[in-house]
């Protein structure tokens, strides 16, 4: 975890722990709230204090979903260094953080309140002193209203939440929470996306009900119920623009580079698509968000692009994992020949982490499995670099590592890697780039048939100079060599694969930095999608 990162969630919790405390004793201890306490109690306090971080927390839920905002300001504003682009690319990471803290005040917030419910029904019947009851039975007067929302014995607590505005939408908003944040789960974000999409945008509800629940809460017509829609309709609106500038990028046309350029290849089950669109510009390691009309008019998918900036086209590679993926691959199948392939809406290009790669000296790349999308773009654009001469190419030695479970994973990439290392030859720089690639999975025939041809000039499996290793990389030993090789350089190491890997590789970033800055220093950098 990076110290910029780590500020950050300080920061951010430092607030939430400012407001929490300012409204608990704003409530606790103001003198215009003595007689709602005298019936309820702390549980008042209780309440509304978590109200407040909810507010505010829902100010900052939309932010980091605004790809075209957080794209701009990544892209286009000279004063976004490293640093902030560091914290640009940890937005999903917020998003989430950000969602746990709305999770944790919204159980405080409904217990508190299921509290004060109960008292007020008690403090109606009189089951403790006489002020409570009769503090209970007090009438709108003049410019102020009822003490007791609770305003006859008939009407119970269950009946009280379930007829009242606040209540209602109290209900639906914890509802709607609960299936966003369940159906958030890694394991049915990736074994069920359709379901993770659409529930997640049960937040239109969400955010419906909080400003209802907040002009609607009765409880001492506190002023801060009423500002909630104060707090959410900036981020609301900056979202509404979001959505309709995807809307607009949908309904441009998109076309196939060629009449059904549109390639499976077996048996990696790997679909490449290479797509036109007018006024498209990219940059290395970006991606976009696809969407098949023939498959469904609201499922959005991201994917890295593979292609370089310096190619007329834009492609992706997309591995058959899910029911949508399986799905377009399938049509695709199915076209006859010659024939368009399916219509295809594209919204993006958005800025990942890797867009970076140039701005390092040495660069370290980790990919694992379809994880190298994003280096396939880096590494095609440094081949046009090479072939166009480009005097503005700062880099000067790359680290590739591709990490795979079966051999067929690697065949749609070998073909770029066999161009580049003939290239780097022809150039005298074959020492520019480093690759090495890792099978983590085989079985003993494949070994067998490995021992066999040990002695081949290529590899068996890639048909590559560089043979395969077979199990996983010693990453100390390889940060050691990069930090021998290179004494005095500042080394990027960007991730595209799994959180246990993003660990290891961040904790190798920290122990290999030297700590004099005129030697190695290693930044982490992880594509998040």
């Amino acid at each position: 975890m990076t110290s910029s990162w780590l500020d950050l969630q300080v920061v951010w919790m430092a607030i939430n722990i400012f407001l929490f405390l300012w409204f608990y004793f704003f409530y606790d201890l103001g003198d215009q709230f003595f007689y709602t306490r005298h019936i309820l109690g702390s549980a008042l306090a209780w309440a509304r204090a978590p109200a407040a971080v909810l507010n505010f927390n829902c100010l900052l839920i939309l932010l980091p979903v605004c790809r075209n905002l957080l794209s701009l300001i990544r892209g286009s504003f000279m004063c976004c260094g490293r640093t902030m682009r560091k914290q640009l690319d940890k937005n999903i990471s917020f998003h989430k953080l950000v969602a746990y803290m709305i999770g944790l005040m919204t159980a405080v917030h409904t217990i508190a309140h299921f509290l004060n419910v109960e008292w007020y029904y008690n403090s109606r019947l009189g089951k403790y002193d006489d002020l409570s009851m009769a503090l209970s039975s007090l009438d709108d007067s003049g410019n102020t209203t009822f003490l007791n929302p609770i305003r006859s014995t008939t009407t119970t607590p269950t009946l009280l939440v379930f007829t009242s505005v606040a209540g209602i939408t109290g209900v639906i908003i914890t509802l709607s929470l609960i299936l966003i944040i369940t159906s958030s789960m890694e394991v049915i974000r990736r074994s069920y996306f359709e379901v993770f999409w659409f529930t997640h945008h049960l937040f239109i509800v969400f955010f419906a009900g909080l400003v209802i629940h907040g002009a609607g809460n009765c409880i001492s017509c506190v002023p801060l119920s009423l500002q909630t829609w104060m707090w959410v309709i900036g981020p609301m609106i900056l979202y509404v623009c979001e959505r309709l500038l995807r809307f607009i990028r949908y309904m441009q046309t998109v076309k196939y580079r060629k009449v059904c350029t549109a390639i499976v290849i077996r048996p990696s089950k790997v679909l490449e698509l290479q797509l036109v669109k007018n006024g498209f510009k990219m940059d290395v390691g970006q991606y976009v968000f696809l969407n098949c009309p023939a498959i469904s008019q609201l499922e959005w998918h991201p994917f890295t692009m593979t292609s370089a900036p310096e190619e007329d086209f834009f492609s992706v590679h997309i591995r058959s994992v899910g029911d949508w993926t399986q799905k377009l691959i399938s049509i695709v199948e199915q076209l006859p020949e010659g024939a368009e392939g399916p219509k295809m809406g594209v919204d993006g290009p958005f800025g990942t982490a890797s867009e970076d790669v140039f701005d390092y000296e040495v660069a370290m790349l980790v990919g694992a499995g379809i994880g190298v999308t994003p280096f396939a773009s880096i590494l095609k654009s440094i081949w046009y670099k090479f072939k166009d001469s480009n005097p503005k190419l700062r880099t000067r030695k790359i680290y590739f590592y591709w990490l795979c479970r079966e051999t067929h994973a690697f065949e749609w990439f070998a073909d770029l890697l066999q161009l580049l290392e003939r290239e780097m030859e022809e150039r005298g720089m074959g020492s520019f780039l480093t690759y090495k690639l890792y099978l983590t999975g085989w079985d003993q025939s494949h070994a067998n048939h490995v021992m066999v041809h040990a002695d081949a000039d290529t590899d068996v499996v890639t048909g590559l100079k560089q043979k395969t290793n077979y199990g996983r990389p010693n990453w100390d030993k390889e940060f050691e060599q990069v930090r021998k090789e290179n004494p005095t350089s500042v080394v990027g190491t960007f991730l595209c694969g799994p959180a246990v890997l993003a660990t290891v590789l961040s904790k190798k970033c920290v122990k290999y930095t030297d700590v004099d800055p005129r030697k190695t220093k290693f930044y982490f950098n992880k594509e998040n999608f």
